[in-house]
């Protein structure tokens, strides 16, 4: 028999272009979903560290389908949840050009670990009695937060810094809520609880210089081809002279921003509830050693990475918004 080809779509969406390396390996945010019906203040996000995947037994709970009230399995993501502690408070105003930073308040007392990023405070940070006088020229108050990755199994010290928007209530509200939250410990279950669904945003496994056959799908060449089999045939017509960007070519593969929408949170636990690591501990991870969620499905990244969570942007109508009883957490090692 000769080579069949394969008769499907190709790979590789072109609504990914250009298909480069991330300046940053981590899941950063280009559009903030803001809750409307949200009453209380609240931050919009949180951070984790990816540790792994495993399986869970669940009690399918979905009203609409024909395994309702059986116990079906789940591929789940271990993500380890450390606490955040907010450090600065910033307000922002609305310009023909987009949000402008009116300033911002810093706390007093910075933790020694944030001292390795943050190397001075800049001059134009305000008190907080000086930052609330300049609420009314405000349309958003955000919060700078950093990790704690001292409390994972990472064996880092240095955090990393993002920004979350606070959202629900007045504008006041936002104000006063940011305050009291500077300086203290903010965790996973104070933005989000089991059975919400969220989107994770990420930075994807790096793979390096791949063939246009493996980044792209496209079909081999027949066995006498003159060149190889491994490439695509014409680049393209004699006139115009110019090769089109949607013509398949080899070049960087992974390593890029990626965001996977509407992943359900099916526990949000801790070790001493409710333990996932094997006894051997998880590979290339090691040992959860604090609070942690398991999402349900694959979060984008490798191990170790961090993801960030945030409420879904566009959330579908048949989402069943209720968590299902956890049977039974798969704890078998990883090392065959």
């Amino acid at each position: 028999m000769g080579h069949i080809k394969k008769k499907r779509p190709r790979r590789g969406s072109l609504a990914y272009w250009p298909r480069k390396r991330v300046r940053d390996v981590r899941g950063h945010v280009g559009t903030w979903s803001q809750l409307k019906d949200l009453k209380a203040p609240k931050l919009l996000g949180f951070c984790g560290y990816k540790a792994g995947m495993t399986s869970v037994n669940v009690i399918d709970n979905r009203p609409k389908v024909p395994t309702k009230g059986e116990e079906i399995n789940y591929a789940v993501s271990i993500v380890e949840t450390p606490p955040m502690k907010p450090f600065s408070v910033r307000l922002y105003s609305q310009t023909p050009y987009g949000l402008h930073l009116i300033s911002e308040a810093v706390a007093d007392n910075l933790d020694k670990d944030l001292l390795r990023v943050l190397i001075q405070v800049k001059k134009r940070n305000s008190t907080l009695l000086e930052l609330k006088a300049k609420l009314p020229q405000a349309c958003r108050v955000a919060v700078l937060c950093h990790m704690q990755p001292r409390d994972t199994g990472l064996g880092k010290k240095t955090p990393e810094i993002f920004e979350f928007p606070v959202a629900g209530g007045t504008l006041d509200e936002q104000f006063s809520y940011a305050t009291s939250i500077l300086g203290k410990d903010v965790q996973f279950s104070d933005v989000f609880k089991a059975g919400e669904f969220v989107d994770a945003h990420g930075v994807t496994k790096g793979k390096g210089f791949q063939g246009m056959i493996q980044r792209f799908g496209i079909k081999l060449e027949r066995h006498k081809a003159e060149k190889g089999q491994r490439h695509r045939s014409t680049m393209g017509p004699i006139t115009p002279p110019r090769v089109g960007w949607w013509i398949a070519q080899s070049g960087q593969m992974g390593l890029h921003q990626r965001t996977e929408f509407n992943r359900q949170i099916l526990k949000v636990a801790d070790v001493k509830t409710m333990n996932p690591n094997p006894v051997s501990g998880i590979s290339h991870y090691g040992l959860v050693r604090g609070n942690y969620v398991l999402i349900a499905g694959s979060v984008p990244g490798a191990k170790k990475r961090l993801i960030t969570f945030t409420h879904p942007a566009r959330p579908r109508k048949n989402l069943h918004w209720q968590a299902p009883e956890i049977v039974a957490l798969s704890r078998r090692s990883q090392q065959g």
